[in-house]
């Protein structure tokens, strides 16, 4: 490719990014005339088109996709040699981006934080979305680290488990079967049940402990999130299988507990995760770093 400029790929993997020239004038604070024509003289430096348009959207072609691949490792070269850069001026300094599934809200902003803490000068952001969201962001290679419960298949990734992460049976405080001991799961499964969405982590665990033992959980209904889930326990619309990290405020206050069921709670850890052969930044190895510290001093492995 000759006489491409910076800016042009800056604006072609915004494009690529949000999927629109018109999302990508509006991130970019663009008219989307400069965009359609910076993205005219690209194409015309490449030789090739680098997008076609199937009725109102457009879709990279093979030249586009193979282009954005070269783009993003251009751009990642750069961010690694701007903090490298200052650290050789001796500056703790560079950015740092994590994306977390939902049910890791409850505990990520405290680690992000104590972390921004260490490195004041280091500027952080932290994405919540459900699995689906972060597997895009993964695919995508948006950021620097992920926080899942499950690592994906469907990816080659680099996984490392740092906190654990038990699923108990939660129920109301004053539930009937509070206090008792040893409930059996299938006693357990004849309660009106309250799961995830298809696609989360914890309903897929779920599904699972309950399928290996024979057993179908009666679900009354599906909610999109842990908050919901809990505001129905507690007017007794039903139990479910959650996260000890989601409930510490509700056990702590009275209004929910954990029953004793056999099987439970399902043993699993929190994972941070990113693409395979991905080459971290000084930032994110300093964040890897402290996960490893946090992990391991004083035995901590829990909320």
């Amino acid at each position: 490719m000759r006489h491409g400029t910076f800016r042009q790929l800056e604006v072609f993997d915004a494009i690529m990014r949000l999927g629109s020239f018109r999302k990508a004038a509006e991130f970019l604070f663009l008219t989307q005339p400069t965009v359609s024509m910076q993205m005219k003289k690209l194409t015309e430096a490449v030789g090739y088109p680098l997008f076609e348009q199937v009725g109102k959207r457009i879709f990279p072609t093979d030249v586009g996709r193979e282009l954005h691949k070269t783009t993003r490792e251009i751009f990642d070269d750069l961010a690694r040699f701007d903090m490298a850069l200052g650290d050789l001026k001796g500056l703790a300094r560079g950015s740092l981006s994590i994306a977390v599934v939902t049910t890791a809200k409850y505990f990520a902003p405290g680690l992000l934080g104590r972390f921004c803490e260490r490195y004041p000068s280091i500027e952080a952001s932290l994405k919540v979305c459900n699995r689906a969201h972060i597997i895009e962001r993964l695919i995508a290679n948006e950021d620097d680290f992920y926080i899942l419960g499950q690592p994906p298949e469907e990816i080659e990734v680099d996984a490392e488990a740092f906190l654990d992460n038990p699923l108990v049976a939660v129920a109301a405080n004053d539930h009937p079967l509070m206090g008792e001991k040893r409930i059996s799961l299938r006693r357990f499964a004849e309660e009106p049940f309250l799961a995830r969405e298809p696609g989360s982590g914890t309903r897929a665990a779920t599904e699972r402990l309950f399928a290996e033992h024979g057993l179908k959980v009666h679900v009354r209904m599906e909610m999109e999130s842990n908050e919901a889930i809990k505001q129905a326990i507690m007017v007794h619309f039903g139990v479910s299988i959650l996260s000890r990290h989601t409930i510490v405020m509700e056990i702590a206050s009275g209004h929910l507990g954990v029953l004793d069921v056999e099987h439970l709670p399902i043993t699993r850890s929190w994972y941070l995760v990113n693409r395979k052969g991905k080459y971290p930044s000084l930032v994110a190895c300093a964040f890897r770093n402290y996960l490893r510290e946090y992990t391991t001093a004083s035995d901590h492995r829990g909320p």
